[in-house]
C-alpha cells in the first residue's frame, strides 16, 4: 500500500482566498516559496523554485496541476529538493499531492494528502523529510493569515 502524507488546518478566511494561497503566485511566495509560476488550469504549470538562481534543482520544474475545482479542489505533481532528485524526480508517475478545500463557520478546513511514495528506505526518508515540511509550510500559511 502507498504510504501516504496527510495535513489538515483550519484557516480563517473565505474558501476563495484559502485556494488562492494554493493558485496565486504572489500568495504561494509568502507562505511555500520563493518564487512561484503556476497556470491555474487543467494541464497548466505548477512550479515552484526555492532558489530562483538554480532554477533545475530545488524546485518543481516540469510539475503540472492535474486536477482542479476552483476553490474546491486541486490536484498537482511534485517533485523532491536536490537531495532526494535523482531518485523522485525521474519516475513516472510523479508524487502526486491533492489538496481539498471545505467552507465551515468561521473559515476553510483544508486537507493535503502527498501520495505516490515507492518502498524503499530512501524514498522513506524523503517521505519523513516531506512530512515535516508540510507541517512547517502549514505552519506558515497559518502565520501569513495571522498578519492580515
Amino acid at each position: 500500500m502507498d504510504k501516504i502524507i496527510y495535513h489538515s488546518i483550519v484557516l480563517e478566511c473565505v474558501t476563495h482566498t484559502a485556494f488562492e494561497y494554493f493558485t496565486d503566485n504572489k500568495l504561494l511566495e509568502e507562505w511555500l516559496t520563493k518564487e512561484a509560476d503556476v497556470e491555474p488550469e487543467v494541464g497548466g504549470k505548477y512550479e515552484l523554485f526555492w532558489v530562483p538562481e538554480d532554477k533545475e534543482n530545488d524546485s518543481t520544474i516540469g510539475c503540472k496541476i492535474l486536477a482542479l475545482q476552483h476553490d474546491k479542489f486541486l490536484s498537482f505533481e511534485w517533485k523532491g529538493p536536490k537531495m532526494y532528485k535523482h531518485f523522485m524526480n525521474n519516475v513516472r508517475p510523479l508524487t502526486n499531492v491533492v489538496v481539498t478545500f471545505i467552507p465551515i463557520d468561521g473559515g476553510t478546513e483544508i486537507h493535503l494528502l502527498h501520495t505516490g511514495w515507492r518502498d524503499s528506505p530512501e524514498w522513506e526518508e524523503a517521505r519523513l523529510w516531506f512530512e515535516n515540511q508540510w507541517e512547517l509550510s502549514f505552519a506558515s500559511l497559518q502565520q501569513c493569515l495571522i498578519k492580515e
